[in-house]
């Protein structure tokens, strides 16, 4: 039976979107509810019974949101997501190219951010980390940590636009 080496990556930061993304479905969650609550008061009290469907719903809305999961560790951003099946992709931290950052007004009221990062994974070439707290220490996290591992694996990045190669020779 063959051993595993046992490797020292560290959680360096781990979270979830937060859930004021849902704001406005819950709010239309109330609505539905403040709907059929004054229907079950002036038509009839069985009409009651549709609550579940809208709460159903603001149920799953959280579970849901709460499944999503976001991980750097000091080598790879891990990204989990789902209730009933579950989905896990890893993307190394030397294949981000760029990230930036995007805080609309809602977003500020509370302190949140949006962290976009740009990698040339093919499987996750956009990787949005959706509203969570102290972005800004975030990002600079990764960046260093995306420095780190481009520095010890010898990795530049090189863009090509359409149209660079026409049959010129590629000079480094």
């Amino acid at each position: 039976m063959g051993q595993l080496a046992i490797v020292n990556e560290e959680v360096l930061w781990k979270g979830s979107p937060s859930q004021v993304t849902n704001l406005g479905k819950y709010l239309v969650v109330l609505a539905l509810d403040i709907g059929i609550c004054v229907a079950g008061v002036l038509v009839h009290p069985f009409i009651l019974a549709a609550l579940v469907i809208p709460l159903g719903w603001a149920f799953w809305i959280f579970v849901s949101t709460r499944a999503i999961r976001h991980e750097l560790t000091t080598e790879r951003i891990r990204l989990y997501e789902g209730v009933i099946n579950h989905k896990l992709d890893d993307v190394e931290l030397y294949r981000v190219k760029d990230t930036s950052m995007e805080r609309p007004f809602w977003c500020r009221l509370f302190g949140l951010s949006t962290l976009i990062i740009e990698t040339s994974d093919r499987s996750q070439p956009r990787i949005e980390i959706k509203a969570v707290s102290n972005g800004m220490e975030l990002r600079e996290l990764l960046r260093k940590q995306v420095e780190y591992w481009r520095d010890r694996k010898r990795v530049r990045e090189v863009d090509f636009e359409e149209g660079d190669m026409d049959g010129d020779e590629l000079t480094a």
